[in-house]
């Protein structure tokens, strides 16, 4: 694998989520905090009118845009479409592509520091492997594409990189906590970049722990749409946790108890998402993996727990 030699830090791609949009204002202010010697970094707010108005999003969701059919579609011309053309252009087309692209999220879920990974190159194994063992509050959630042309995320504009969503915080919302959580998280990851161009490998441990996507769960509803139940209050702030066949999922409005009727434990994440209601997603259901890690940057092997 050659040489890492730009690095993107995305932040504001959702309007209301403070933390990454004001860690990218203090990099613009501080940038000898994200200089390293043998690469460039920069920094790119994403969506500056959605943040303008703390709203998520102007016209559509920007962290929707990115198919590769729409970023050719020269007849889509909304507001975030038009801002995923540029930041295409910025970081994707031009001479001074970036090799490895960073997006900072937060989320009203419990979901702690969380590493979302678009696909499973061995490079972004070997680097969330590296991030949970200096820091083990760190979680790695696999949401891979079959093909880069199906990911319709920031991050399919390079296949070196991930997304780090950290919560539980609400919208528009800064937490001095998570905010430096945050930007230690991305120390590490340049001091990682920076060392693996120096021709070093990092030791991690043995494993990682990697919570594999499944599918997602909407709310219960009736049949003109509207919610009838929430998150039971024994599911409620219960990310990463085992849910096992019988256990409590929903609450309805006349107290009845919805279970999950699975065949199979599933780890359960994005819990109660504020802005997933109006995508109809309650939850999204993971299995838990385990995956051989080697200090070869070629081979891993996953082993279900």
């Amino acid at each position: 694998m050659n040489q890492i030699n730009r690095v993107a830090i995305v932040g504001g791609t959702h309007g209301n989520e403070f933390t990454g949009t004001y860690l990218i204002q203090k990099f613009a202010e501080f940038p000898d905090l994200i200089t390293r010697q043998s690469f460039e970094t920069v920094t790119l707010l994403a969506n500056p009118r959605a943040f303008a108005a703390t709203r998520r999003y102007v016209d559509k969701d920007l962290n929707r845009c990115f198919l590769r059919q729409d970023l050719q579609n020269p007849t889509l011309k909304s507001y975030e479409e038009l801002q995923a053309k540029s930041i295409q252009n910025s970081l994707a087309t031009n001479g001074d592509k970036a090799d490895f692209i960073l997006d900072l999220h937060s989320t009203t879920s419990n979901m702690g520091l969380t590493i979302i990974l678009v696909n499973t190159h061995p490079f972004n194994l070997k680097l969330a492997a590296y991030l949970s063992e200096i820091n083990p509050l760190v979680k790695v959630y696999c949401c891979s594409f079959k093909s880069v042309e199906e990911n319709p995320f920031v991050n399919s504009l390079c296949e070196l990189g991930f997304a780090i969503e950290v919560g539980p915080i609400p919208q528009g919302v800064l937490k001095a906590q998570l905010f430096q959580q945050t930007e230690k998280l991305i120390h590490g990851i340049l001091d990682y970049i920076e060392r693996f161009n120096q021709g070093e490998i990092l030791a991690t441990k043995e494993t990682l722990t990697l919570y594999h996507h499944l599918s997602v769960v909407d709310y219960p509803k009736k049949q003109d749409g509207t919610i009838f139940g929430m998150i039971h209050p024994e599911l409620q702030d219960k990310d990463y946790q085992a849910l096992n066949p019988g256990d409590a999922m929903f609450l309805t409005f006349d107290n009845q108890t919805i279970i999950y009727q699975g065949e199979s434990t599933v780890w359960p994440i994005f819990i109660n998402e504020a802005a997933y209601y109006e995508k109809g997603i309650a939850m999204a259901f993971t299995k838990k993996e385990q995956l051989k890690i080697y200090s070869s940057f070629h081979v891993f092997e996953p082993h279900l727990s």
